[in-house]
């Protein structure tokens, strides 16, 4: 009596003959003895495994847990099944190993901003390694690596100071620029009324310049007749005045008759 299974593809069957590993065969439909052969199935395909919370202690004494996942598939199945007893955690063992070593020389900053450094270098230690258990490992990645709780209050403190230390030094700043530009303002502000009153003063100044060289240059070129004119200008306006005594000089006082503005004050102090 023949007893027959069939291989599922991208897998590997392994005939054992009274638990004894005999040979593989593909997949595919195979016969076997019943009670003294056995077929025993191993996937070939990729799989995933994830490793969740595996705590490290990083150089600097930090403690920070680690959250994994893999892709791994099987190279070779008889040494998967036969010469391992868990190949699965050997491969987990050896990869934590590793990750603990890597992480274990860099600080907890370092560490916290280098997990796609942390992916590559660790890639690199396992290697082949993972072959003697019959495995590939095709990809790692850490998910998550977080500090204890700790820790992370720690770093929120510190943080949070930091950022108020950041505000502060900026509203003083902003504080200083703002009085700076007050200040700038109130000097432009003094310049420039400074500015225009000495304009100002500046232009009365060449006014009367200007005044007083028209009435030199006016004077420089009069004759005895614009003098004589003024004189009876002036004798005019004693003449609607309230004052009895003149004095004048005595040049030209023979003159004096001929002027009937001075008859009009000799008869005004007369009358008075």
């Amino acid at each position: 009596m023949l007893g027959f299974k069939i291989v599922p593809q991208n897998n590997q069957g392994l005939v054992e003959t009274l638990g004894r590993y005999r040979h593989s065969v593909e997949s595919g439909l195979h016969f076997y003895l019943p009670f003294f052969q056995k077929i025993r199935n191993v996937s070939l395909a990729m799989e995933p495994l994830a490793l969740p919370n595996y705590s490290i202690i990083t150089k600097d004494n930090a403690d920070v847990s680690a959250i994994l996942t893999l892709n791994f598939h099987v190279t070779d199945a008889v040494k998967y099944q036969y010469e391992n007893t868990d190949s699965v955690e050997s491969m987990a063992q050896l990869v934590r190993g590793h990750l603990r070593d890597i992480i274990g020389r860099m600080d907890l900053n370092e560490a916290l901003g280098s997990t796609a450094k942390i992916n590559q270098e660790l890639t690199l230690a396992i290697g082949d390694l993972t072959n003697t258990y019959g495995i590939n490992v095709d990809r790692i990645n850490i998910d998550e690596l977080t500090p204890s709780k700790a820790i992370q209050a720690a770093m929120d403190k510190q943080l949070t100071a930091d950022r108020e230390k950041v505000a502060a030094i900026a509203q003083a700043e902003g504080e200083a620029r703002s009085i700076q530009l007050t200040n700038k303002a109130k000097n432009d502000a003094l310049m420039a009324t400074a500015s225009a009153e000495a304009t100002a003063t500046r232009t009365r100044a060449d006014a009367e310049r200007y005044r007083i060289d028209t009435v030199q240059a006016g004077l420089a070129n009069a004759d005895d007749k614009y003098f004589q004119n003024q004189s009876i200008n002036a004798f005019s306006q004693l003449a609607n005045s309230n004052a009895n005594t003149i004095v004048v000089p005595n040049d030209g006082a023979d003159q004096f008759g001929k002027l009937p503005i001075v008859g009009k004050l000799l008869e005004k102090g007369a009358n008075n």
